[in-house]
């Protein structure tokens, strides 16, 4: 043992910020939620931004929005997961591994269950859409490794926090276009998926951190005492 604390993956300076603007995303999540719950059609606002329709793209973009769609389905999102996680490892970074295997699958989990809770379809009883899991995974992952570069090249509040944010959004926004453009998603949901990564990460992040640190503490406990 070093005695130095490992890295935290969500770093002190941005906690106050994070937890704020977690807060607000959830706030929008169950706003939107409650807005459309039930719903079948596309609302004002979405008729607003595009008149959703099935494959509304065409070539070549059509080719770019089907894969940023592969990247969250099933064999595309576990590819990323894999490398993030072995990213993580190759920099000795294993709290953050273990930020991104349960930023995942908390992330993804609380969009299914929202699906279910609002019932929101899109293009037939079957298709539930509020909020867009791709959407959410995409944007937790982005979170979670910009969170990694923030701690890595030891950036400030501010530059912490634009990092973050800005990464979150270019994530959310390619792979939300991707989904309305195909005709998966309103944009709406795409919000309401952007949003609930934004209100999960944070949250997980904390409890990765404090689970870890409870645990080094007590392993720093357990040494002194068989060192006496």
């Amino acid at each position: 043992m070093t005695g130095r604390p490992a890295p935290a993956v969500l770093p002190p300076s941005l906690r106050v910020r994070f937890g704020l603007i977690a807060a607000l995303a959830a706030l929008v999540v169950v706003v939107l939620g409650v807005l459309y719950a039930g719903h079948s059609e596309p609302g004002r606002v979405d008729r607003w931004i595009v008149p959703p329709t099935a494959d509304s793209v065409r070539p070549p973009w059509r080719g770019v929005a089907l894969f940023l769609d592969f990247l969250g389905e099933p064999a595309g999102s576990a590819m990323l997961v894999v490398a993030a996680v072995g990213g993580c490892l190759l920099l000795r970074r294993p709290r953050a591994a273990v930020l991104v295997v349960a930023g995942v699958v908390v992330t993804v989990g609380t969009a299914t269950l929202l699906k279910h809770v609002v019932g929101r379809t899109i293009h037939g009883a079957g298709n539930l859409s509020y909020p867009s899991g791709h959407t959410a995974f995409l944007t937790a992952l982005a979170l979670m490794v910009a969170l990694l570069a923030t701690g890595r090249l030891g950036l400030g509040r501010t530059a912490g926090t634009l990092l973050v944010l800005a990464a979150a959004l270019v994530a959310g926004a390619a792979m939300g276009w991707a989904q309305v453009a195909l005709g998966a998603h309103y944009p709406t949901d795409v919000l309401g998926g952007w949003c609930t990564a934004l209100a999960v990460i944070p949250a997980t992040a904390w409890l990765v951190d404090r689970t870890a640190d409870r645990l080094a503490d007590r392993m720093a406990d357990a040494g002194r005492l068989e060192r006496r």
